[in-house]
């Protein structure tokens, strides 16, 4: 069979096994969803590219070292490492900032005002990556279909309309999942009586 012909996780078993033009076709498959998905936390083309080689990087390494797992799809898992180091860039930058900061203002001088200012989504970010942490276990209890609302709508922050079409759906069915989903997490939440901050 052509390699263009084979779903993702054949792909994946076949670049496992040598076939290097396997992943050639995953990233040609891919591409354009994974750079979009950065470029629209990012906003700059240059750094964009940058984290996109870097995504890719680490993703083979995931692959060789056979760590990936057939839980969900491929691209979820993509682009939950291109999350990663988004954040991990950005952290990176607010701790050489803050460094510079020190020298160049008085003792009182506060980051954060400069950081919640500048930087809305870094913050953003940090926030949702605690949460979502808390929630990955909770998630492993949802039904399938809304467990996937729940990561393409909060971990890749893909519209209503990009899932619906993602999905093969009706918006008005990609909303009636993902308020299933929030109404049986809610649930999970105040039963277990856990903070979500």
């Amino acid at each position: 069979m052509i390699c263009s012909q084979l779903s993702d996780s054949q792909l994946i078993k076949s670049y496992v096994s040598g076939n290097e033009s396997a992943f050639a076709v995953l990233l040609d498959r891919h591409n354009e969803a994974i750079f979009k998905f950065i470029f629209h936390k990012v906003k700059d083309t240059e750094l964009s590219n940058d984290l996109f080689q870097e995504t890719f990087v680490k993703v083979i390494q995931k692959l060789k070292l056979g760590a990936y797992q057939e839980e969900g799809k491929f691209l979820p898992w993509v682009l939950r490492i291109a999350h990663n180091l988004i954040i991990d860039h950005f952290r990176k930058q607010n701790k050489q900032r803050l460094i510079s900061e020190r020298n160049a203002w008085s003792d009182d001088y506060n980051i954060f005002h400069k950081i919640a200012s500048e930087d809305p989504n870094f913050l953003q970010q940090t926030t949702r990556a605690e949460i979502f942490d808390q929630l990955h276990v909770l998630l492993t209890y949802l039904p399938e279909s809304q467990r996937e609302m729940i990561h393409m709508r909060l971990f890749e922050e893909q519209s209503f309309k990009e899932i619906a079409e993602t999905e093969g759906l009706s918006i008005n069915t990609a909303l009636g999942r993902m308020r299933y989903a929030l109404l049986n997490l809610r649930k999970m939440i105040e039963e277990n009586e856990l903070t979500m901050s």
